[in-house]
């Protein structure tokens, strides 16, 4: 890894970490990304923004094609209880699902090839709005990523449960299809003595929930899988008063296309029931859906030898999984492919207390400059 000091990376990691922000707000990542990338050599460079977003391109010496480099910005909607010396500075904030170094990683891969030049173009896709409400697709439209398309595009994610310098995938379906789900009930409250004169929605909520939890195993067929998680309920205001509303959030998971559009018409159909069983009405929204992360098949094979001959990465093949990623429709336009990249921490994706072995950069950065060299 010449010219690079890998220590400072990590210090670049932890002062990422210590500013998380939610999708579409990344206000202070964005220009900590654009004050690091002007004091890099320039001669073959051109960066754009994006909403707070950052792309920058890397002129090749003789290119036939464009590789894309993806990394996710945004943090998550939560406290930090890791007790780390460079925590979250940004109160109900933390990057819990390891963000901060995916871009610290781009920024070491990006700070190799603007001192040594590629043969091929790179682009680096700094992409905001990972965790929601999704800022792959309109960024995968915006003008400013179409003038510069890549031919194919790469992106990893951190496994807490991989030992650091492993590194897994897979080809074909990698993740799932996802989609958020909120329901909104609403009733008529009253006086917790006289329940007969109210519709209670604390109760019209616990019949839902249950009821929800059939479809998968009564609806979605036993070759195909799907996840239904209902992770938060409010509704009420005080121990003595029956509940006028109720609020359902959960999250919808499934391999394929066809089970997750069975799943929502089985949700609409049991909501509908819920509605006349309790008199009450109803709202779905489905926030945030992101497609499923298939790699191709050829890129992937491809990359899974390369990774086996090199000296700084073990190589495991993994099981799909359930995760949800919008990488997925970069790649429904362009072929490329995920991988996994372990950080090995005894808290997993989405802890208060995730704590990613950072020596997972010193592995994970030589991998990807000699794989994208050219």
């Amino acid at each position: 890894m010449d010219a690079l000091n890998i220590e400072d990376f990590i210090t670049i990691r932890r002062e990422l970490h210590q500013i998380p922000e939610i999708g579409f707000e990344e206000v202070k990542t964005q220009a900590y990304l654009l004050d690091y990338i002007k004091g890099l050599p320039t001669e073959n460079l051109e960066v754009r923004t994006w909403k707070t977003g950052v792309l920058v391109k890397v002129n090749g010496s003789d290119p036939s094609k464009t590789i894309g480099y993806r990394t996710d910005m945004d943090g998550l909607p939560m406290e930090e209880e890791t007790g780390l010396a460079y925590s979250s500075k940004h109160k109900g904030m933390m990057h819990a699902c390891g963000h901060d170094l995916h871009m610290t990683i781009a920024l070491a891969v990006l700070t190799y090839f603007s001192k040594n030049r590629p043969i091929n173009n790179l682009l680096f896709v700094f992409q905001p709005a990972e965790e929601g409400p999704g800022g792959a697709k309109p960024m995968l439209m915006s003008e400013e990523f179409q003038e510069w398309k890549p031919d194919q595009m790469i992106a990893l994610h951190i496994d807490p449960t991989l030992p650091v310098g492993m590194i897994g995938t897979k080809t074909g379906l990698l993740f799932a299809n996802t989609s958020e789900l909120f329901i909104d009930l609403t009733g008529k409250g009253g006086h917790a003595a006289y329940p007969h004169q109210s519709n209670d929605m604390v109760v019209a909520a616990s019949h839902l929930v249950t009821q929800l939890h059939t479809i998968v195993s009564r609806n979605v067929s036993p070759l195909d899988s799907a996840v239904i998680t209902i992770g938060k309920i409010t509704g009420g205001t005080k121990q003595n008063i029956i509940a006028e509303t109720s609020r359902l959030e959960g999250t919808i998971r499934t391999l394929s296309i066809e089970a997750m559009d069975k799943v929502k018409k089985r949700i609409e159909s049991i909501v509908a029931g819920i509605e006349t069983s309790f008199e009450c009405r109803s709202s779905i929204d489905y926030g945030a859906n992101y497609c499923q992360v298939y790699n191709s098949f050829e890129l992937t094979e491809e990359f899974i030898r390369f990774a086996e001959d090199s000296p700084h990465v073990d190589v495991t093949i993994c099981d799909k999984a359930m995760t949800g990623e919008d990488f997925g429709y970069f790649l429904e336009e362009i072929p490329g492919f995920m991988f996994w990249l372990g950080v090995q921490s005894e808290y997993g994706l989405h802890s208060s207390k995730l704590n990613a072995n950072e020596q997972a950069i010193t592995r994970s950065v030589p991998l990807l400059i000699d794989y994208l060299k050219g």
